[in-house]
């Protein structure tokens, strides 16, 4: 057997080592889809009303809370990333990250200063290597986040949105992750929680068919007990940490169909080197055996001529 065969059937060996942990991780993400898409579908319809609620409580009442109130002057925005634990996903991270430096960037352009807040060990890692200040992060738990998982994270950035921006605290609370589309389709989007906007209601932050679906309808008339202020300061920590734990679970949904995508290509690509590999490695054994049969009949030729010389 030649070397260059040798070489081949040792490569194929390796890449189909490979393609049989691609299509593993492949089936791995595509089981894990199924269920971060139905606690997608379970968590919107609670975060869109929670969103309409805290909507008509403001916009019914004459209070100025901190959480509602746009600020004359906003000196500083925080701004809430989320990426992924682990890679082998495609551009899922990297999208999201992007779209995160083009919101600072934007921020920055409007006079603001930025704290960032980082989820997934991808984005800290981005930034640690590029040695940029992270106000904090949290990982271990992109794929599968749970609600403990929101409020850890929402307790932060709420304490430092009533805080007052002289003694560090922000004017502003953004979130960037990628939104579930469809299994093809994942987005990167950026948008303001806090202050709520108050002119285009829960339509503003919900997402959806139900948004559409509410747009131009009226918002219901309450009564506050004590007061519409003990209402928001109730209302308003359950809104941030409904909308943080709907977005890391939109996350999570997107991170496991990229990573499904992304690991689909890889084993399909493993096929394809695979058919080349073979292909090369069934031409190199075709020539081995030629080469051999050349050998054979010139051997063979070259004692029948000796045979006769010797006659």
């Amino acid at each position: 057997m030649g070397a260059q065969l040798r070489v081949y059937r040792r490569r194929i060996r390796g890449v189909s080592a490979t393609k049989k942990i691609t299509k593993a991780m492949e089936m791995i993400a595509a089981s894990r889809i199924v269920k971060a898409q139905r606690q997608v579908a379970a968590s919107t319809p609670y975060a869109d009303e929670l969103t309409r609620a805290v909507t008509a409580v403001a916009t019914g009442s004459n209070t100025k809370h901190p959480l509602t109130t746009e600020a004359e002057h906003p000196a500083r925005a925080a701004v809430l990333l989320v990426t992924s634990d682990r890679g082998l996903a495609g551009g899922y991270s990297s999208n999201a990250i992007r779209t995160a430096d083009r919101l600072t960037q934007r921020l920055r352009g409007e006079g603001k200063e930025v704290d960032t807040y980082v989820v997934g060990r991808k984005g800290v890692a981005y930034y640690a290597f590029r040695d940029r200040a992270v106000a904090e992060s949290w990982t271990g738990f992109s794929d599968s986040p749970q609600y403990g998982h929101a409020k850890a994270v929402a307790a932060p950035m709420i304490e430092s949105l009533l805080t007052d921006t002289a003694a560090g605290g922000v004017d502003e609370l953004h979130i960037v992750f990628t939104e579930f589309v469809s299994m093809m389709t994942q987005t990167p989007v950026d948008r303001r929680l806090l202050p709520l906007s108050l002119d285009n209601g829960a339509d503003g932050a919900a997402d959806g068919e139900g948004a559409e679906r509410r747009k131009g309808e009226a918002l219901p008339l309450f009564e506050f007990e004590p007061s519409a202020e003990g209402v928001l300061d109730a209302l308003l920590p359950r809104y941030v940490e409904s909308r943080i734990y709907n977005a890391l679970l939109q996350a999570a949904a997107s991170e496991h169909a990229a990573r499904r995508r992304a690991m689909k290509s890889a084993t399909d690509n493993a096929e394809d080197l695979i058919k080349s590999l073979t292909r090369l490695a069934n031409a190199a054994r075709q020539a081995d055996i030629t080469q051999e049969i050349s050998e054979i009949v010139g051997g063979a030729s070259a004692l029948a001529d000796a045979s006769a010389g010797s006659d």
